[in-house]
């Protein structure tokens, strides 16, 4: 617990001692991302409370595959209170070019992708230069995730991303860290 209230601590300063303008503008993006680079497995490290992982418990994480259309394959998976790990299947598709760090994903049946709402913004906001860890949101803010190659990340490196995404307005006190077993 010492971690990540020292985390956050350090990013909330970073804050306080910006201009505070950040929320207000639009949502930037890394500039680019190498989908070959960004395939396979991420775990969840924190992310902001939602409603549809209320459920999950621990052990949070995607697996991101190519299909034989171009678009990803999506495979999240959490342990659940009861011990059994729960699995959704989804899509992800590029918004622009093949280098873009705009994704939108989609969790419903393939016959409802025609209809705009069943897609949710999935922007890459930080990413590491080795692919080791990303982050996560959507134009609004109102969602976010830290991702890491490892089940852990060390408190360094996490204190590190919290300073990054405070400075992109997003507000890290609402992170909540994802128990690993």
């Amino acid at each position: 617990m010492a971690y990540r209230q020292w985390a956050i601590w350090f990013a909330c300063m970073g804050v306080l001692l910006g201009d505070g303008v950040h929320a207000a503008q639009p949502l930037p993006t890394v500039s680019a991302i190498e989908v070959p680079r960004y395939l396979g497995a991420w775990y969840e490290i924190a992310k902001f409370p939602n409603w549809f992982q209320k459920k999950c418990v621990a052990n949070t994480r995607a697996e991101y595959s190519l299909r034989s259309d171009a678009s990803l394959q999506v495979v999240n998976r959490c342990k659940l209170a009861s011990g059994q790990m729960d699995e959704a299947v989804g899509a992800a598709r590029q918004i622009g070019n093949a280098s873009s760090p705009k994704l939108q994903v989609r969790f419903a049946p393939q016959w409802l992708s025609i209809i705009p709402a069943v897609w949710g913004d999935y922007w890459v906001i930080a990413l590491d230069d080795n692919y080791q860890w990303a982050a996560v949101s959507e134009p609004g803010r109102d969602y976010l995730w830290i991702l890491s190659r490892t089940p852990r990340m060390d408190a360094q490196t996490y204190a590190n991303v919290l300073l990054q995404l405070a400075s992109l307005g997003l507000d890290v006190q609402k992170l909540e860290l994802t128990p690993q077993d």
